[in-house]
């Protein structure tokens, strides 16, 4: 709990209800289910890495609450809409504050796993309970597999690259924390959708494709707009992020 409780609870409500505003900008729609992605899809993965993995689902689970009330054309899961992009924020903290280590071995023995293993795990494992998604292996196996590999890659690498002293790092270090991340929550978002949806297989085949450029491209706004906000915030005696604080 430590992140969660670093964090005061006027950030929190800042935070959050910029999530909720971003609700009201859609960006394009989401194939399959009559949603929109709006642009709090690029915000969500930003309160995982600003705040940690407790903080950041705490603020956009209530920025998303909100804006899913605010602007309901956004909601595709209705009011349950919010347990995606706290989900994704979660995620992308666990990835962006794993400090290197997979799983870790507590002096009793026991076995902690990062938590943003856990979700791909668990939405993988969600996929194949629905019969539509035994029948097409192919999507976990394929877009999970590349969100996977590049989570993996921000667990060990991406608290480093925060606390370069050369400020170019951060860029990579947000987009890989935020396509791992944003793929961790479509993992849940997926399950739902064949609930809700029952998307036919080809329609799965489209997405499949078009799915991990979608994160990509969020990624990449994400990026632009979170790193000058973790250079900023920072300066202004805001601590955010898993870096060095400026002195």
């Amino acid at each position: 709990m430590k992140n969660l409780i670093k964090i005061h609870p006027a950030v929190v409500a800042v935070w959050a209800s910029v999530v909720a505003s971003g609700h009201l900008l859609p960006v394009f729609p989401i194939l399959g289910t009559g949603g929109t992605f709006s642009v709090s899809h690029i915000l969500n993965p930003l309160s995982g890495i600003f705040f940690g993995p407790l903080g950041g689902a705490l603020c956009s689970a209530a920025g998303g609450f909100i804006g899913t009330l605010i602007a309901p054309h956004t909601a595709w899961m209705g009011l349950g809409t919010f347990i995606i992009g706290t989900t994704t924020a979660f995620t992308t903290g666990c990835i962006a504050w794993g400090k290197g280590e997979l799983i870790t071995i507590n002096t009793n023995g026991s076995l902690l796993i990062n938590g943003g293993i856990i979700v791909y795990i668990a939405g993988t494992i969600l996929w194949f309970t629905q019969e539509i998604g035994r029948s097409f292996i192919w999507l976990p196996v394929i877009f999970y597999g590349i969100g996977f590999l590049v989570m993996i890659t921000g667990i060990i690498f991406a608290q480093k690259l925060f606390q370069n002293p050369k400020r170019f790092w951060k860029f990579p270090a947000i987009w890989i924390c935020t396509f791992s991340g944003l793929i961790g929550g479509a993992t849940i978002g997926n399950f739902f959708s064949l609930i809700i949806f029952k998307q036919p297989k080809e329609i799965w085949t489209i997405i499949m494709v078009s799915a991990p450029i979608e994160r990509a491209l969020f990624a990449l706004g994400a990026m632009l707009v979170g790193v000058p906000l973790l250079i900023g915030l920072n300066k202004a005696g805001i601590s955010v992020g898993p870096q060095k604080e400026e002195e």
